[in-house]
């Protein structure tokens, strides 16, 4: 029976956990053989007797047996150089594994012969939406974008009718309409704001209304972007320019602006720029989801709240790991929906003609089947 490894996440300030008790107990139905490393799943809310009693076997932390029998490890973010070493040849790795030009996580994977399958690489057609890691995390995302933005807030989001007057309801400006986005309209409208959403892509209009934000047209240019593969596709210099100085006038009256525009494995656009700050008023708020990729938004960074001429620009990267109880449930549901197909009569059988594994895989055996993503450019 095929042998599942749940390790305690190396990377820091990672919170969640790549299985749950319940997804184990599901694995287990599968005819699997789990293993979790004690202290896996303590900064998630799970603890250690809670996956024994769904009948994992827990070990400790990096002990070398419990690697090197694994045959699958699933993870949230890379293992180290190190643990991967560890594993015997053939072993998959399955996880958010940031593939993009990723060039130690190759050398690992050729080195040690193994085999990867890259969740950011997941196509996006309907029958992998249970599988698809990167929308539940961003569904968190923006959801905890919006509470941040309204405890920095100097005002209320919702208008209240008070003895001493009426207040007026607080303006969002949402640049992005993905998953993100669209989780933080959804929240900003139950908080009570007025909600703007600003995108490239003219097709989410009607998802951006259905949800009672107002959608900003995009600029009316030839070269207008939609998206591909479910994703938005890379806008011109033009257009950006275009749309910055539609935002201008939009964000000198916002409150909030929360910005959730990224293109995977390249650098997030700049949407908004030090001429666009200075026009906001003291003590409106910037929330930039995308400063890991280099951020939508100038002067942003990574983690931290930065004070510039009164508005607060807040670096949200990471924040699926400060909700990391749920997170880690619908990240784990994920990785199950991915990997049942795969779990048949007691045995791991890849399906390299199944487009959702031949997408994602990006690794056998040692052998890179991505290269595109993982070594672009090399000959």
């Amino acid at each position: 029976m095929p042998r599942l490894l749940i390790p305690v996440e190396s990377t820091p300030g990672e919170t969640r956990v790549a299985a749950t008790p319940d997804t184990v107990k599901k694995f287990l139905s599968f005819g699997c053989d789990v293993s979790v490393e004690r202290g896996a799943g303590i900064t998630s809310g799970y603890l250690d007797q809670a996956y024994a009693n769904q009948g994992a076997q827990l070990i400790e932390p990096g002990h070398a047996s419990g690697w090197s029998q694994a045959d699958v490890v699933l993870c949230v973010q890379p293992p180290s150089a190190a643990s991967l070493a560890l594993l015997r040849q053939s072993a998959l790795v399955v996880g958010l594994l940031s593939p993009y030009a990723n060039q130690e996580l190759t050398a690992s994977l050729k080195r040690n012969a193994l085999s990867a399958m890259a969740l950011e690489l997941l196509p996006r057609i309907s029958r992998a939406q249970s599988a698809d890691a990167l929308s539940s995390q961003a569904n968190i995302a923006g959801y905890k974008s919006v509470l941040l933005a309204s405890a920095a807030l100097d005002r209320y989001f919702p208008m209240l009718m008070t003895a001493a007057g009426t207040v007026q309801p607080a303006k969002v400006v949402i640049l992005g309409a993905g998953v993100a986005g669209l989780q933080a309209v959804a929240t900003a409208r139950r908080l009570g704001a007025v909600v703007y959403v600003s995108d490239i892509r003219p097709a989410v209009k009607e998802q951006v209304e259905s949800l009672g934000a107002r959608f900003i047209d995009p600029p009316e240019l030839e070269d207008k972007p939609a998206e591909s593969g479910g994703y938005a596709k890379q806008a011109s210099d033009a257009f950006l320019a275009a749309q910055r100085q539609q935002l201008s006038d939009q964000l000198a009256e916002a409150d909030v602006a929360i910005c959730t525009a990224q293109v995977p494995g390249r650098r997030a656009p700049r949407l908004i720029s030090e001429d666009m700050l200075d026009r906001m008023r003291p003590g409106a708020v910037v929330v930039d989801l995308a400063v890991a990729q280099g951020g939508n938004c100038a002067d942003t960074v990574s983690g931290q709240t930065v004070d510039r001429k009164g508005v607060k620009l807040i670096g949200g990267n990471d924040l699926p790991c400060t909700v990391p109880n749920h997170a880690s449930a619908l990240y784990a549901r994920n990785l199950v929906a991915l990997l049942e197909p795969t779990l048949k009569d007691g045995e791991l059988k890849l399906d390299l003609e199944d487009e959702l594994i031949a997408g994602c895989l990006v690794a056998q055996d040692g052998i890179i089947r991505r290269g595109d993503v993982l070594t672009p450019g090399a000959s």
